[in-house]
């Protein structure tokens, strides 16, 4: 995979916390499509040394929602929540990457609809999701505790 991360906004924000816990990158963003990697480290697998589903999940949550909200302006960025999450868990990971991807498949002003994939480095495909994402309104703020 090439870096892609220069020309877009990202390059220029700092990882959010559940981003640098988990350690995953995105590598690609652009109007319509995101994609990320993960290193696969220990304290991402269950108990049967593969990782965990719920790592699936977060990493086609978030390069979902990053694939609907591309603006390519660093002063107005585009923030979602996420109104539904299917994950469909097809095989075991056997390597020691993960790369999701997704595009945005649709929707309006307010809400959109993607779709998105989990490879390892062997290529195999462990995980496929759909999500639905509303934007959130402009000037909303989360407060952090």
């Amino acid at each position: 995979m090439t870096d892609h991360m220069s020309a877009t906004p990202l390059a220029q924000e700092a990882p959010y916390p559940l981003q640098s816990h988990l350690g995953f990158v995105l590598k690609e963003w652009k109007e319509d499509f995101c994609s990320l990697e993960l290193p696969l480290e220990p304290f991402l697998m269950n108990r049967f040394g593969i990782p965990h589903g719920g790592v699936h999940a977060v990493l086609l949550d978030t390069v979902m929602g990053y694939a609907g909200c591309y603006t390519g302006d660093v002063a107005s960025p585009r923030f979602t929540v996420t109104l539904n999450l299917n994950v469909s868990f097809l095989a075991q990971s056997r390597g020691k990457l993960l790369f999701a991807e997704a595009r945005r498949t649709g929707g309006g002003r307010r809400i959109f609809f993607a779709e998105g994939q989990v490879r390892d480095d062997t290529g195999q495909l462990v995980a496929t999701g759909t999500g639905t994402f509303r934007y959130r309104s402009e000037g909303a703020q989360h407060e952090r505790t």
